[in-house]
């Protein structure tokens, strides 16, 4: 293979790498984890589903801020506050921590599977009882 392909599999590399590596100041959290947040008094909930999903199915305290808005609502967000984020699986909260991080704020939580996981940890907890 000539250097250019070299070149282009090392940046896939680097790229597909540097998406699993967990970024110091965030931190993945479980649903439980999330939940014995609510007691604390310096945490923000922030739900960043789409207003439509939001909806259908949220939990109290989080607050609706969408992904595609958060760039712009930075100013409702306390810097000096811990951040929880929030999704439907865990995807877009991962991106919006990533995005809280480059944009000053230090402690951030991403609750690992999202809603979806909420749901099913709900669920259980129903069918135990």
């Amino acid at each position: 293979m000539d250097f250019n392909v070299w070149l282009l599999l090392a940046c896939i590399v680097v790229l597909i790498v540097t998406r699993f590596i967990p970024v110091k100041g965030i931190t993945n959290i479980t649903t439980y984890e999330a939940k014995s947040k609510f007691k604390e008094k310096k945490v923000q909930f922030i739900d960043v589903r789409t207003p439509g999903e939001y909806n259908r199915n949220h939990q109290p305290p989080f607050r609706n801020i969408p992904l595609y808005e958060l760039t712009q609502r930075l100013k409702e967000l306390d810097k000096n506050k811990d951040v929880v984020v929030i999704c439907q699986s865990g995807i877009r909260s991962s991106k919006a921590a990533r995005v809280l991080k480059r944009k000053g704020f230090t402690q951030i939580y991403n609750v690992k599977g999202g809603m979806g996981s909420w749901k099913k940890q709900n669920n259980e907890s129903s069918a135990a009882k």
